[in-house]
């Protein structure tokens, strides 16, 4: 054979590749196109994708870990940024049932509810999907064009979105970031964040026998007359509703102190005051100082650490610390993470002394008994997350 006609041999053969890489290729990105071909599905594909991220480190599920309760699995109180030195001020809550959460607003009674974030700045969760690619401190990304553009280098999502939003969404970078944040909110608000299936749901059921701790946990957690626990964490009338999310999402200042080991790794100036609700720009009110939203119980056995800064790590302790504002005892006055008396609150001035000083004090069998009820409240997914006392 000729040189030449190697050659040409040559180029037959690499076109013939080719067409070859480029129909495998093709092929791949059409069953991408159709596994996204839902606006959950697309959503799903988001929630994890972490070239939404400014280095390409991470994701939603960075923070919201469907392994951990859709909480921050990572060790400390605040979540590492993209940038692998940035820490917040603020534990990440967890993405579970937050689907719940009705939209910010005042009630009849002036009471502000709902919204996301533990400042309710985001009133859904489209809002909520739209902060952290945007927040320097978190996924870093510089504004919705870019995040946007990153999304064009998948042809699978650019003909996703394109089919879902309509063609040619990606090509406005605010419609092709909004359509993004959708698509993540219609992922967070599927079954796989909020099953119904813990210990208390089966029980309701009549799928579980609660033991006789879990069972006097759950008598005392609803009671009116033993404890405070339902005036804030319980949203319906009846205390066997099969879709209590163990919230009524108002917002309350229990007195939490200051994370001092927190703000000793993230760099926040001495001083400084986390004004909660009233830093949500929407509030203009000194009376709302200090108050943070009232969270899920559903999960909360498994996605510590607690409050809205992280300062305590045992469930039991958050249950103790509650205890202090109706106890005499000296003993309830120490906190027994640090073997020290509880700290100030951060926010002294707007404590909400009517619902922490009602019911008397309870002695430890109760205490270890309404640890005991919420560890129920764990869905059977993370069940063996729970420790063993």
């Amino acid at each position: 054979m000729s040189a030449g006609m190697s050659r040409k041999s040559l180029i037959i053969c690499t076109v013939l590749l080719g067409s070859l890489m480029g129909s495998a290729q093709a092929s791949r990105t059409h069953d991408q196109t159709a596994a996204l071909a839902r606006l959950e599905a697309l959503g799903e594909a988001l929630f994890f994708d972490e070239n939404l991220s400014k280095n390409r480190t991470q994701s939603c599920a960075s923070c919201h870990d469907p392994e951990h309760g859709f909480s921050d699995p990572r060790a400390g109180a605040a979540s590492l940024g993209d940038d692998g030195r940035s820490l917040g001020d603020r534990n990440a809550p967890t993405a579970s049932y937050a689907a719940f959460t009705p939209a910010f607003h005042r009630n009849d009674a002036g009471t502000w509810v709902g919204g996301q974030f533990w400042d309710g700045r985001a009133a859904s969760l489209e809002d909520q999907a739209a902060g952290p690619p945007l927040n320097p401190i978190e996924m870093g990304m510089a504004d919705a064009a870019s995040i946007v553009a990153r999304l064009k280098e998948n042809p699978a999502y650019i003909s996703a979105f394109d089919a879902i939003f309509g063609e040619g969404v990606l090509d406005d970078p605010i419609q092709g970031y909004q359509a993004m944040t959708k698509a993540i909110a219609a992922f967070e608000r599927t079954d796989l964040f909020a099953p119904f299936d813990s210990k208390y749901d089966r029980a309701l059921r009549g799928d579980y026998t609660m033991t006789r701790m879990e069972e006097l946990g759950q008598l005392l957690f609803f009671s009116q007359q033993f404890t405070n626990c339902n005036q804030c964490h319980q949203l319906r009338r009846s205390a066997v509703a099969p879709d209590e999310t163990f919230s009524n999402y108002e917002y309350h200042n229990i007195g939490v102190p200051v994370n001092d080991a927190l703000r000793a790794q993230n760099g926040v100036k001495a001083g400084f005051v986390d004004q909660g609700l009233s830093a949500n720009s929407q509030v203009d009110d000194p009376k709302q100082d200090g108050k943070y939203k009232v969270p899920t119980l559903r999960n909360v056995a498994v996605t510590g650490p607690y409050m809205h800064n992280g300062v305590f790590t045992d469930l039991r302790t958050v249950v103790l610390f509650y205890n202090k504002y109706n106890s005499k005892a000296q003993a309830r006055q120490i906190n027994p993470e640090t073997g020290a008396p509880w700290r100030m609150p951060e926010v002294p001035a707007t404590l909400s002394v009517k619902e922490l000083t009602h019911g008397p004090a309870l002695e430890d069998v109760r205490v270890d008994a309404l640890v005991a009820f919420m560890k129920t409240l764990t869905d059977a997914r993370y069940e063996h997350l729970l420790t063993q006392d």
